[in-house]
């Protein structure tokens, strides 16, 4: 048939806009644009992010000392041994 994938088939009504990879800017506004964006998306939702943070590390840091606490041995149950 000749014809390349992708154009095997003729599509009338629909328009494709396309833009050259080599005409882009990739990181473009990224500093002047991006990281005040950054911040300010950051500021809005700490207080409603951090306290959640908060409470599972003090419920992780908490798990490990009870956890470290009941399996160690108790002393005074070998205070007799020889």
């Amino acid at each position: 048939m000749g014809k390349h994938f992708g154009n095997l088939a003729k599509i009338n009504g629909v328009v494709f806009f396309r833009l050259s990879p080599y005409e882009q800017k990739a990181f473009a506004g990224m500093i002047s644009e991006g990281v005040p964006n950054t911040i300010r998306r950051i500021q809005g939702s700490i207080f409603r992010v951090a306290p959640f943070f908060m409470f599972s590390y003090l419920l992780v840091s908490w798990a490990k000392e009870k956890n470290h606490a009941l399996s160690r041995k108790n002393p005074k149950d070998f205070e007799n041994d020889t």
